[in-house]
């Protein structure tokens, strides 16, 4: 009987044990290790942001679903991993610590003969000082309880406009760094129209702030789309959706410090700037979670696993080259890591090896610009490539693995809503195919311009939230769940 091992249980953890639990979960053991109790579909947070939903609408326990497909759960966070076992164990094995199920503080060893490392960011509030609603002055929608307070300190601000105050509303990115631009963009819309809904839009400025080199680059280097028939820089397309929102923007910005009403940060020109602010949402940069790894002597191999940022290599091409040497080819495509084949890492958790976008400097040496994007749609799909070459390698005895996933060869798509009602809103749907651009096999655009496209309307809107249903349908296991897309 083999052993899975999968440490994190978010989109790219969730789906492949979901699906090596329906595969082989009878036969040989799946486990699924996660410091939280449940799973969030993360993408539905920003309705939670802006009081759309609830935190149950986006939540759901883990352990009993868990069980419908033979699927082990500790709650727990891991803490090292022994690619060569050690310390009286031949076999390899992780230490975690738990964080619930009434084991609060112990460790555990738990040995593998697969491990898939899906532990997602580190949400790396640290890197800007004042960021973040823990310790810092901003609001997040990274988490639902994040949300939850997101949502509470903009109604406080609504309230106050309601009673003649103006106020200043800034959505965006934390750091020079960051990712996941699509999460910020698709709230300050959302956050626009509970304004409109409120009857105090007029109140409010609404600023963007971004890393990125020009709106819509959202971290895969710029992007055109299709539209009613003609090419159109996703730059023009982004621009007329704050245009006619009223919204302001700032972009190439690093946002290296936040006071309690007032954001710093610095453009790719070198010029340091202020923004004075009532509420404020920046996403964090993301980090790996801080896993440690060692031999069987107990010799620290952390950095021959993990990159400096804390993320796990893979079968990437990591040779350093200069920008314009970079190709699709130097994706990885099985997830598996180079010295341990029996070790592999999806969605945020493996290291890319290099942006998307073009690197950008500051005259002062600051990078500005987003790092590439692994989440939802391209998170799924690697998590889903992974378990079927793992099936394949435990129930078929394949040496290799068998099924591929390279970010240069798979599409993604991005619905961002205004609003949760389906009689009214809008929504902006954009398919990009493929999400690392091959300029080789499409060297006008780097893109297949058939299969990326952008649009605005109605009918996007209600699709997010036909989706927003289907994949909690499917996430809990619900009858047919796997036949649906993922």
């Amino acid at each position: 009987m083999a052993r899975v091992v999968i440490l994190g249980a978010g989109i790219s953890g969730h789906t492949a044990a979901r699906y090596l639990g329906k595969w082989i979960g009878k036969k040989h053991e799946i486990v699924v290790v996660s410091p939280k109790p449940k799973w969030n579909w993360i993408p539905s947070n920003v309705w939670v942001g802006v009081g759309e939903m609830n935190e149950q609408q986006v939540t759901f326990d883990l352990e009993p679903i868990y069980k419908k497909v033979h699927v082990q759960f500790r709650q727990a966070a891991a803490k090292s991993i022994h690619p060569e076992g050690g310390e009286g164990s031949d076999k390899p094995y992780v230490m975690v610590e738990y964080t619930g199920q009434g084991k609060e503080g112990q460790s555990e060893k738990i040995e593998y003969d697969f491990l898939i490392n899906a532990t997602g960011p580190k949400l790396n509030f640290g890197a800007t000082e004042g960021l973040g609603p823990d310790v810092g002055y901003t609001t997040s929608v990274c988490t639902p309880q994040h949300a939850l307070e997101a949502n509470q300190k903009l109604t406080e601000q609504i309230e106050a406009m309601k009673k003649g105050a103006n106020k200043t509303i800034v959505v965006g990115t934390g750091h020079g760094m960051c990712t996941c631009q699509g999460a910020a963009f698709e709230y300050i819309f959302n956050v626009e129209g509970k304004l409109q809904k409120e009857g105090v839009r007029e109140r409010a400025k609404i600023v963007w702030i971004s890393n990125e080199y020009e709106l819509g680059d959202f971290g895969m280097g710029g992007v055109h789309i299709t539209r009613g028939g003609y090419v159109t820089n996703g730059k023009v397309f982004a621009e007329s959706l704050m245009v006619e929102r009223g919204l302001n923007w700032i972009t190439r910005a690093h946002v290296n410090k936040v006071e309690a009403d007032k954001i710093h940060f610095e453009t790719l020109d070198g010029e340091q700037h202020e923004l004075p602010y009532d509420f404020a949402m920046l996403i964090p940069p993301f980090a790996g979670v801080g896993l440690e790894a060692y031999d069987k002597s107990g010799k620290d191999i952390t950095d021959e696993l993990f990159a400096p940022n804390k993320l796990m290599k893979v079968d990437a091409d990591y040779t350093p080259r200069p920008y314009e040497q970079w190709s699709a080819k130097d994706w990885p495509k099985t997830y598996q890591t180079p010295k341990y084949k029996n070790i592999f890492a999806v969605g945020i958790a493996f290291a890319p090896p290099h942006l998307i976008s073009k690197p950008m400097k500051s005259p002062n040496g600051t990078p500005i610009n987003p790092t590439p994007p692994r989440t939802g749609m391209p998170s799924a799909a690697m998590a889903l490539a992974v378990a079927q070459s793992i099936r394949d390698m435990v129930a078929k005895g394949a040496k290799e693995p068998t099924h591929t996933a390279s970010m240069a060869r798979m599409g993604a798509a991005c619905v961002a809503s205004t609003g949760y009602s389906i009689f009214k809103g809008t929504a902006a749907t954009m398919t990009v195919y493929p999400v690392v651009p091959d300029y080789e096999k499409y060297p006008e655009y780097g893109r297949d311009m058939d299969l990326t496209f952008g649009e605005v309307g109605l009918g996007g809107h209600w699709l997010k939230y036909i989706l927003h249903h289907v994949f909690l349908y499917q996430a809990k296991l619900k009858p047919g769940w796997s036949v649906l897309p993922d």
